[in-house]
């Protein structure tokens, strides 16, 4: 085991300068109901403070019915086209849909065969890194966090970019083109400097420029850059599926909030990516396949659904897992009766799972999919029902892909860095005051003390 450095070490001092920190900074949380805070920017029905306006997406899940706020079956639009029909398009013709998506998302229009093609043109031609990019950034100083390795590349490039703090349109759009081409690059090789730091052969794949970012992160990732069509696509999908969610999720409503300031876009993304890197948004899925796991060595027979009920009952009553009290996958901020991302990416994880071999796990996790909202409302008092999220299939999916835990927060970064573009895009288009919510100061004035008065 590495010993810690002196540098890293909590010493006692540090204790207790934490502890004055906290007597200090503890706010009476009745204070948020007398000064009418709505504490995570939602009122207390989880309505979302309304902050700004888009034309991106729109994340759909109440309607008004006789007056009264009434949970439906979810719905996610892109540029006011409903998700499903998005994917179908794409996936019925057979066709990779992620840079379709992110024109999309970026541009506000559906592209032509041939607007389609020039963009695909673009990002391969930017999907490439600046010479000796991997040896003197990326595997110099290898990191066990990849968030933070990528968030580190993002910033670096600014360093390669002649025109880096330039915020008119046309530069940060080629920026965003570019950040979206070599996400990928910049997650599969930071995680190879770390497995090749840990012991591992080291392998550097070049991307191909004929192939979709789907099929270029599976040609990346592997030894021998093979991969099955079925397995591109749902890769492709979960892109799809993860490249925007509204304005008001913490990474977006972070890039509308560092953009208003005029900063830089690789400043812009790296902070989106601190906040991605939240396990409350982006590292659910880590947590999603950690639970299942200890299911499934804690059940011996996974289609017994009273032993299941037992295993859920028992994470809600915090014996069971991390002792968190969570059912992970399970709910979600907006969505109630179904998280339409969820519902899409189900029926392909079938598919791949008969690809696999591992209908059983299937089994499992659609009788947990069932069983949970159930056993939650028999324990749990709240006001809106609760349905599987769509982290509840992603993780298994990147299970199934063979792709390392390390790399489930960084695709999903490799994918919302399309929703970030575009609302950083729409951020400059209409920025006017800088984002400065109000905050209520709730300590009385004091009068200063000289310090040889102080005790």
């Amino acid at each position: 085991m590495t010993a810690v450095s002196e540098y890293s070490k909590v010493t006692p001092e540090l204790e207790q300068l934490a502890s004055l920190c906290r007597a200090n900074n503890t706010i009476d949380p009745q204070d948020y109901v007398r000064y009418d805070v709505k504490r995570g920017l939602r009122d207390l029905n989880g309505n979302g403070v309304v902050a700004g306006l888009t034309e991106i997406s729109e994340v759909h899940a109440k309607e008004k019915i006789n007056g009264e706020s009434v949970p439906v079956p979810g719905k996610l639009f892109y540029r006011g086209y409903a998700i499903e029909d998005i994917v179908h398009g794409f996936i019925d013709s057979g066709r990779f849909g992620f840079e379709e998506t992110a024109y999309l998302l970026m541009f506000g229009q559906l592209p032509t065969a041939e607007q389609l093609a020039d963009f695909n043109r673009q990002l391969a031609f930017y999907r490439t890194l600046p010479s000796n990019f991997v040896r003197d950034v990326i595997l110099k100083a290898p990191s066990q966090d990849m968030m933070n390795t990528l968030a580190r590349s993002v910033l670096t490039m600014a360093s390669y970019d002649d025109n880096p703090d330039d915020i008119s349109l046309p530069n940060v759009v080629r920026q965003c083109i570019d950040l979206l081409a070599i996400f990928p690059l910049l997650s599969v090789y930071g995680y190879q400097a770390y497995s090749y730091k840990e012991g591992n052969s080291l392998y550097i794949h070049a991307p191909r420029p004929d192939l979709s970012t789907a099929e270029n992160i599976l040609t990346l990732l592997r030894p021998d850059s093979s991969y099955t069509p079925l397995e591109a696509h749902i890769l492709d999908l979960c892109l799809v599926l993860h490249a925007e969610h509204g304005g008001g999720n913490n990474s977006t409503f972070t890039t509308h909030v560092v953009t208003s300031s005029g900063t830089d876009t690789y400043s812009c993304m790296a902070a989106a990516l601190a906040s991605l890197k939240g396990p409350r948004h982006g590292g659910a899925n880590i947590k999603v396949m950690q639970m299942f796991e200890d299911m499934k060595q804690s059940l011996p027979d996974w289609a017994d659904e009273d032993a299941i009920r037992n295993y859920l009952t028992g994470l809600l009553h915090k014996e069971r897992f991390d002792k968190s009290g969570l059912i992970y996958g399970m709910g979600h901020a907006v969505y109630s009766i179904s998280d339409p991302r969820a519902t899409l990416l189900k029926g392909f994880v079938h598919k791949l799972c008969a690809e696999k071999g591992m209908e059983k796990e299937y089994g499992l996790y659609a009788a947990v999919e069932r069983l949970a909202p159930e056993v939650i409302a028999q324990e749990r008092k709240i006001y809106k029902g609760v349905s599987a999220n769509v982290d509840f299939y992603s993780g298994f999916v990147y299970h199934m892909l063979g792709l390392p835990t390390e790399l489930y927060t960084p695709m999903f970064a490799v994918a919302r860095v399309a929703g970030w573009s575009a609302h950083r895009l729409e951020e400059l288009i209409n920025m006017g005051k800088i984002i400065r919510p109000a905050y209520v100061a709730v300590l009385p004035r004091r009068e200063y003390v000289p310090i040889s008065d102080r005790t």
